[in-house]
């Protein structure tokens, strides 16, 4: 199959392209830096935002199949549909889970219940965009396709309503893994490689569970839904099939860290000011993915530890030179031998 990559020369892209090229198929990226790609990969450079400027490399190429991993906007999925209508029959884009509307509960951005969990490709949806402008720029940063009128809702159900190509929306969960912009072990990670005797885990987050999944695995559900015909017209979430909570997360990466401290669950008046959760955190994040195992066979490659272990290798050689997180070690202390934040 000849398989057009938008955007994949990125964290993502970096696992998904060898391994459709390792199954056969021809495959190539778009991408407007036209580099970092493997051998055998055709490389066309190109705006998404412009594409008609790269309609003629990618005519040549002939794309069968086309896998969006950087699709942001309603606006750009009507761009996007427009375009490869006539110029492809599969169109395979990876969404996210914030669709849903117990993200909007967690953050608090809009009105109602708990949500009930596991959230199925059927569970309700946002009403209104999540994010704010600020956090949009902060986003930008670092993934810089992001746009300001980022929101996978309406674009979903652009792509979902084109009645001539043959769509695919796959909701992807917290990614981690080497090359992963955000680092999520980063928090854990780095206190536990300063030999810290005692981590905090705030007790209003402990129990709280996020679905997440290693981005190899993640790379194999995309591949999947792309050469699996029966996928056309459907919504998969991918994602492990058991979401830790984040006590569970933080002792998991502990093993695979070598640490033997403890943690240390406080409540909210014992915790300190830069550990506090935000958010509605008794909403957990967790997704169901019994459709793409029933319909389309995902199984995981990799391990969960196995994954783990790959991923704090590739963070200790790869620390964040701008660590989104903040590490208040003599707060954190004062916490462990029970003062009260600001005593």
């Amino acid at each position: 199959m000849r398989i057009l990559v938008i955007g994949g020369n990125g964290f993502i892209g970096s696992f998904l392209v060898p391994m459709l090229c390792s199954q056969g198929h021809q495959v190539a990226v778009l991408s407007r830096s036209g580099s970092g790609v493997g051998p055998g990969v055709r490389s066309i450079t190109g705006d998404r935002n412009h594409l008609e400027a790269a309609s003629g490399p990618m005519a040549e190429f002939g794309p069968e199949a086309v896998i969006d991993l950087i699709l942001s906007s309603a606006a750009q999925a009507e761009a996007a549909v427009r375009f490869f209508r006539r110029r492809a029959q599969r169109y395979i884009v990876t969404s996210s889970m914030d669709v849903y509307r117990a993200v909007a509960v967690l953050q608090r951005t809009e009105p109602g219940p708990l949500q009930p969990i596991p959230l199925t490709e059927d569970s309700e949806l946002r009403c209104k965009p999540l994010y704010e402008q600020e956090h949009l720029r902060a986003m930008r940063e670092i993934f810089t396709w992001t746009t300001d009128d980022y929101d996978k809702v309406p674009a979903e159900r652009i792509v979902l309503g084109d009645a001539e190509l043959l769509a695919t929306v796959l909701r992807l969960p917290a990614v981690y893994g080497p090359g992963d912009r955000l680092h999520r072990l980063w928090p854990y990670l780095k206190r536990m490689d300063d030999q810290r005797e005692c981590i905090i885990v705030p007790a209003a987050l402990a129990g709280w569970r996020w679905s997440r999944g290693f981005v190899e695995n993640v790379a194999h559900g995309i591949g999947l839904a792309t050469v699996q015909e029966r996928a056309s017209g459907r919504v998969y979430n991918i994602a492990e099939p058991e979401a830790l909570s984040e006590l569970e997360w933080a002792q998991a990466i502990a093993r695979q860290a070598g640490w033997t401290g403890r943690f240390l669950i406080t409540p909210p008046e014992g915790t300190p000011a830069h550990l506090q959760p935000a958010g509605e955190t008794r909403q957990d994040w967790v997704a169901s993915t019994a459709r793409i195992r029933s319909e389309l066979g995902y199984q995981e490659p990799v391990t969960v530890e196995e994954g783990l272990r790959r991923t704090i290798d590739w963070e200790r050689r790869h620390p964040p030179l701008a660590p989104l997180t903040r590490f208040d070690y003599a707060a954190e202390d004062a916490a462990a031998a029970g003062k009260a934040p600001g005593a």
